[in-house]
C-alpha cells in the first residue's frame, strides 16, 4: 500500500485543495482492508463522497458522522467486506444514482463535476434518463460540455459528461480548480477562504465562489494588493446568490 492505514487514524483534509482530496480519499478507501476504519476531518458536509465510494467500490460502505457543522465535519469511515472496485476506464470519477438518495442528485453530481479537471470524464449510471440533471447542465455550463449516451437501455442508462477544455489565446485558457460556497461563513472566515483559495490556484487556474451579497469589496482589496494578475468574473449576479469566477493570469 502506499500509505499505511491503521484502525482509526485520523486525516485532516481540509489543507488539501478539492481536487485533490477525493483522489486521495477515494485511494485509501480502495486500499482500506474489510472491518478497518478510517477518519477524515473535512470544511463541509462530504456526502457526495459517500455515494462515489459507494458507487465505486458497491455496498460495503460505513459511514459515521462524529461532527457535523461549521468548518470540521468529521466522519468515520469502515469497509464492511471487501468488495472489486468497478472498472474506470477512461473516466475520472463514476456516479452510479441508483446508489444516490434522489433528493441528493445534484449535490452530489454537481459538487464533484465541479472538483474534476477540464479535458475529464464522469459517468453516470441512472435507472431512468437523469433528464433533471441534463437540463441544468445545459443551463449552468452551455457549450462546457458534453453529454453522450454510452448505453440506453430499460432500466440503466449510461452517461459520459466530459468537461471542455477551454481554450483561447492569451490567457483566456484556465482550468477551474476549486469551487465553494461562503455563505455558510462568518465574514472573516470567508475572507480567509479567499485568499487561501486564491493562493493556491497557479496561473492559468480559477476558482468560483458563492456569496450572499456582491463582493465587490473583495475584489477592490485583490486589486489594491494582489502581486499577481487576476480575473475577476461574475458568473450570477443577485440578488440572494452571487457567484464569480477568480483567474490567475497568466503572464
Amino acid at each position: 500500500m502506499s500509505e499505511e492505514i491503521k484502525p482509526e487514524v485520523e486525516l485532516d483534509v481540509r489543507t488539501i485543495i478539492p481536487i485533490e482530496r477525493h483522489k486521495k480519499l477515494v485511494a485509501l478507501f480502495g486500499e482500506l482492508p474489510a472491518g478497518k476504519n478510517f477518519i477524515f476531518i473535512n470544511d463541509h458536509d462530504p456526502i457526495p463522497l459517500y455515494y462515489e465510494f459507494k458507487s465505486i467500490y458497491g455496498d460495503v460502505v460505513g459511514w459515521e458522522y462524529l461532527n457535523r457543522g461549521g468548518r470540521e465535519w468529521k466522519v468515520k469511515v469502515t469497509r464492511t467486506e471487501a468488495s472489486e472496485a468497478r472498472e474506470m476506464k477512461g473516466v475520472a470519477t463514476l456516479i452510479d444514482l441508483r446508489k444516490t438518495d434522489k433528493k441528493d442528485w445534484r449535490q452530489v453530481v454537481f459538487h464533484r463535476y465541479g472538483m474534476m479537471e477540464e479535458g475529464t470524464t464522469m459517468e453516470l449510471i441512472a435507472k431512468e434518463d437523469p433528464q433533471e440533471i441534463h437540463d441544468i447542465f445545459k443551463k449552468k455550463f452551455d457549450g462546457k460540455f458534453s453529454w453522450t449516451y454510452k448505453k440506453e437501455v430499460p432500466d440503466e442508462y449510461i452517461i459520459h459528461i466530459q468537461k471542455i477544455v477551454m481554450t483561447g489565446l492569451g490567457d483566456t485558457g484556465f482550468s477551474v480548480v476549486n469551487e465553494f460556497d461562503v455563505r455558510p461563513y462568518p465574514p472573516s472566515q470567508r475572507h480567509e477562504m479567499f485568499y487561501k483559495a486564491f493562493a493556491e490556484i497557479k496561473p492559468g487556474e480559477a476558482f468560483e465562489f458563492t456569496n450572499d451579497h456582491d463582493p465587490k469589496p473583495l475584489y477592490y482589496q485583490m486589486e489594491a494588493e494582489s502581486k499577481e494578475p487576476f480575473r475577476w468574473e461574475y458568473l450570477q449576479k443577485g440578488p440572494d446568490e452571487w457567484k464569480v469566477r477568480v483567474v490567475k493570469v497568466k503572464e
